[in-house]
């Protein structure tokens, strides 16, 4: 057995010798991000060891560091075995409050007509609270002003919490943090692997319940309310998302024939669930449509009105999952992809969350002359989604990147000047510089053609599943906390929407939590949202034979 101490969290733990560093700081409790679930795929998972214990681990794996970085003491925790008595220092990352996360978002007017309400009762002196029409608690005195719900719209990477005066609907504090299982796995398949096993899902049920119990407990601080006033909870996210906060077995998401546990349009008691609200607390799940297509989106449906809007609206939610819903006249069919990491910084070598520092816009001028900007006006750390895409179109409009997703050769480009020079070998490979150490790699690149052209083959093929041509469409919703941050020009320069949807987009922001909001103010939206997911049609866009065909013809720029 060997000791293993995690420096500054001082967490450690006695493990078996073949034991690796990223499994032990598992067991141990110290948090350290490994996006790929260690796949050794992402190379995110950096920690230092001094010299002294550097015999002590074992390293190897197909994901190398550079060797400046080894010569430091970098290791992937991942993939170094630990073969005796060591420390370990994990970096210190972005925190949950320095990430740029959107709470806003389109909403919908709500006539108030809630679930839950409160009725003072001035004979007994005590005020009765009524859920769906039956009293399900009595409390002393006049407390019927005192009443409250949460929305938590609970992203792949990000969490926000949403608290509402459910008597006047007004929103009254909200709060956001990172979604502690993106550290142990980024996109939504990882979070499927690792939690099939009970253990696995536990530790994400317990961790992500631990999260939201803080975002709850600092919305009531800011609003000065007591927490036993919360009497609804509303979860809107992924179904993958909704399993993992209700404690359910995802692993059937993750098999065929890919069929969810929980499919929404119900309550769970919230204690059960470990939530710290009133005793008798309920959550709402609202419907989900399939496996990959979840409350989210039946949220966002909602906000934007999609069955009331006429003509041809396509709705999109740009994420780690790309999801899309097509309504012609109000008839909707939805469908989704896996864009995975990508367009959240990871598998990117430069990549970043959208924290201080993060390169989130790109501009090349005429003369070749490069603008960035960055999260807090801070000196660049590294490339957030929204840069990235950035960076990806400007070089694209300007000709540093071909159709096929090449870097032009400096001697045979007319480039101006400014640009070639920025042109470089990195590792033997083609890249460019943007700023000090921070470049964009010939892999990069090709981990944003896969992403990108996920989602515009499912854009392509959901239209294909109705008849429609591009130019057909009238009006494109693009929703989410990451999508509010992007621009028209760079989503149609690296050909993730067709040119014709120039002039036809509109950011919505988070309709998760929007969506949620109604839901939580108004529960005849909640009965006609259930009668409506049974009619939206879910294609699945594997099932489609010539979708690898369709997929490679959208991986150009």
């Amino acid at each position: 057995m060997v000791n293993i101490r995690f420096l500054p969290s001082r967490h450690s733990i006695q493990v078996e010798a073949g034991t690796t560093i990223l499994e032990a700081a598992r067991r141990a409790g110290a948090l350290i991000e490994a996006p790929c679930n260690g796949a050794g795929t992402c190379g995110k998972c950096r920690v230092k060891l001094a010299e002294r214990f550097r015999p002590f681990v074992r390293s190897g794996g197909e994901h190398h560091l550079t060797a400046e970085d080894e010569a430091d003491g970098w290791v992937l925790a991942c993939e170094s075995v630990v073969t005796g008595h060591i420390e370990v220092e994990i970096p210190q990352g972005i925190s949950s409050h320095s990430l740029q996360i959107i709470s806003h978002g389109l909403a919908r007017p709500v006539v108030v007509k809630p679930f839950f309400t409160k009725a003072y009762d001035h004979k007994a002196g005590e005020t009765r609270i009524i859920a769906g029409g039956d009293v399900v608690a009595i409390e002393p005195g006049d407390r019927s002003a005192r009443l409250f719900g949460v929305v938590v719209d609970i992203g792949t990477t990000t969490l926000v919490a949403s608290l509402v005066d459910i008597g006047s609907g007004e929103e009254r504090a909200t709060a956001s943090a990172l979604n502690p299982q993106s550290l142990h796995g980024q996109d939504v398949l990882s979070r499927i692997k690792f939690a099939s096993e009970p253990a696995g899902r536990e530790q994400m049920h317990t961790e992500l319940i631990r999260e939201i119990n803080r975002l709850i407990g600092q919305v009531a601080a800011t609003a000065a309310i007591d927490c036993g006033d919360i009497a609804e909870v509303i979860f809107s996210g992924n179904t993958c998302m909704l399993h993992l906060a209700t404690d359910t077995d995802p692993s059937s998401l993750g098999k065929h024939p890919y069929r969810p546990v929980i499919t929404g349009g119900n309550h769970v008691r919230a204690h059960a669930l470990g939530l710290a609200v009133a005793p008798y607390g309920l959550v709402y799940l609202p419907p989900i449509l399939s496996a990959y297509v979840g409350a989210d989106i039946t949220a966002g449906i909602l906000a934007a009105g999609l069955s009331e809007q006429q003509g041809v609206t396509l709705f999109v939610d740009i994420g780690t999952n790309g999801e899309m819903v097509l309504a012609v006249d109000g008839a909707m069919a939805a469908a989704s992809t896996a864009a995975g990491p990508a367009f959240e910084g990871m598998n990117i070598t430069c990549g970043m969350r959208a924290g201080r520092g993060a390169i989130e816009r790109f501009y090349v001028e005429a003369d070749g002359a490069v603008t960035i900007k960055t999260i807090e006006e801070a000196a660049p750390a590294g490339i957030c989604g929204s840069g990235l895409l950035d960076i990806a179109g400007e070089l694209v409009a300007c000709g540093v990147i071909d159709k096929r997703g090449r870097f032009v050769r400096p001697d045979r480009s007319t480039l101006p000047e400014a640009l070639r020079e920025r042109v470089i070998a990195c590792e033997g490979k083609p890249a460019f510089r943007i700023a000090g150490d921070i470049v964009l790699t010939q892999k990069d690149v090709r981990q944003i053609q896969l992403a990108k052209g996920a989602i515009r083959a499912g854009v392509e093929l959901l239209l294909r599943s109705r008849g429609v041509e591009a130019d057909q469409v009238d009006r494109v919703f693009i929703a989410g906390s990451f999508g509010y941050h992007l621009q028209a020009r760079s989503l149609i320069q690296i050909g993730l929407l067709p040119e014709v949807f120039d002039g036809k987009i509109e950011f919505l922001g988070n309709t998760s939590k929007t969506g949620g909001q109604a839901l939580l103010l108004n529960g005849d939206l909640r009965r006609q949202l259930e009668a409506l997911v049974p009619s939206v049609e879910v294609i699945e866009l594997a099932d489609y034979g010539d979708f690898d065909q369709v997929f490679v013809g959208c991986l150009g720029f």
